[in-house]
């Protein structure tokens, strides 16, 4: 069986180092850089891990790295199923065989892809970064290990880079639209392109695979994706005796995107339907959800840690595109849609975010922050054209700044203010000009 795993490996090898790397859609994703620590790609499924991974080996190659210095290994092989950790160590050696000059010569680059799939991964990799000169990439997603999972075996030896769907950027990119100017040069022409194409983004999101598929073929695959996620990354993988509540679950969060979601609430809304199921388990079921990148929650901004467990948390899918797969009216909800892409370009961003709730009862949708940087209020809506909301979304961030004094205060929407005057404490920003605000020239 040693022998047989053994050729395998030294023809994929071969195989790896004699393809060529397709062009892909460049991603606009952070890649820590720490000496000695392992990189670990993270996200949900068909979010494009794989050819991140081939991304970088291609930056790699432009940066003068010979092309023998560089290994793209998948473990999601059938001929690999009986792999142990000691064989492992066979693809070291393969590849050094092959290539001998480059173990003494410099550095070695090597992309380990579902390397979950073998038990006792994490001794082997950890002795790679002690015993060899190697660069190394690990990424993950299948119903052994989620993706997470990869760097919290890794950790203290791994930093995280989490692959999302499409970015707006991204998106345009795709499609061969991306602006060459940052936003304030933009024409006539050019400005309503970009909003034609942000109102598609809202709906149809920015799974890589899906852009640019019809109806109805377009939802079932966003279908599938939820479905496998759902049954190999949480009932699975956790052993769900209750599918039918987890499922209940999914389409209530999903269907209430950028809404609030309190366990107590659910917990009553279930009973009432006849299901009896402990409010742990529910947390429990929130928790692998998360686990799955299926979506995403943050709590109340609080110094109180009893106060935000016992604040609803609000819930935002991890693509625009699942939005509509349960939308219970059959409406398109747009603000929801543009404050969830809000939330997701802040988490690609770097910030960390949470929502605000005044002791006068006022909510802001997110206090964010970077770092050492000033936090920002974030107040995201689709119009700001009626009077009433316009009063009610600036009063809002009025109210939330008594409370956190000196952060600087931000309305993003879809539409540009028609002849309307803001508070001078109170900056308003296009939506489409905010998503693309990092555009250089």
């Amino acid at each position: 069986m040693n022998g047989y795993i053994r050729n395998t490996i030294r023809q994929k090898i071969i195989d790896s180092q004699a393809a060529r790397l397709p062009e892909y859609t460049r991603r606009d994703i952070r890649i820590p850089n720490i000496s000695g620590k392992a990189v670990a790609i993270i996200g949900m499924r068909r979010t494009g891990k794989s050819t991140f991974m081939r991304q970088i080996m291609s930056d790699k190659l432009k940066q003068g790295a010979p092309e023998e210095s560089i290994l793209y290994f998948s473990f999601e092989d059938e001929r690999l199923a009986d792999m142990q950790p000691s064989d492992l160590e066979l693809i070291v050696e393969e590849f050094y065989r092959l290539q001998p000059h480059m173990r003494d010569s410099g550095k070695t680059f090597f992309f380990l892809d579902e390397i979950q799939v073998v038990k006792g991964w994490e001794l082997f990799v950890r002795r790679l970064l002690d015993t060899e000169n190697i660069e190394l990439y690990l990424s993950g997603s299948s119903s052994r290990m989620l993706s997470k999972e990869v760097a919290t075996s890794m950790r203290g030896r791994a930093l995280e880079t989490t692959v999302y769907p499409f970015s707006f950027r991204e998106y345009l990119r795709h499609r061969g639209m991306e602006p060459a100017h940052p936003p304030e040069r933009w024409n006539k022409a050019e400005r309503s392109a970009i909003d034609h194409e942000l109102a598609d983004y809202l709906q149809n999101g920015g799974f890589p695979e899906t852009i640019g598929i019809e109806e109805p073929y377009r939802r079932e695959l966003l279908r599938s994706y939820i479905d496998v996620a759902l049954l190999l990354d949480v009932i699975e993988r956790h052993n769900i005796t209750n599918p039918l509540a987890l499922r209940w679950m999914v389409r209530h969060l999903l269907g209430n995107a950028a809404g609030s979601f309190s366990i107590n609430r659910f917990h009553n809304d279930l009973k009432s339907q006849g299901l009896s199921v402990a409010k742990d388990t529910l947390h429990a079921y929130l928790g692998h959800l998360e686990d799955a990148f299926l979506l995403h929650t943050i709590s109340v901004a609080t110094g109180s840690e009893r106060r935000r467990m016992v604040n609803p948390r609000k819930i935002y899918p991890a693509d625009t595109s699942l939005i509509p797969l349960y939308e219970r009216h059959g409406k398109e909800n747009t603000g929801h849609a543009l404050e969830t892409a809000v939330y997701l370009e802040l988490a690609r961003r770097g910030y960390q975010t949470s929502y605000i709730r005044t002791t006068s009862g006022y909510e802001v949708d997110f206090h964010a922050q970077n770092g050492n940087e000033t936090p920002e209020l974030i107040q995201v809506c689709a119009t700001l054209d009626d009077p009433i909301v316009r009063k009610r979304e600036t009063r809002a961030l009025h109210e939330a700044a008594k409370e956190f004094p000196g952060a600087t205060l931000r309305l993003i929407t879809l539409t540009p203010l028609r002849a309307t005057t803001l508070p001078e404490t109170i900056s308003s920003t296009q939506a489409s000009d905010w998503l693309l605000n990092n555009i250089k020239e």
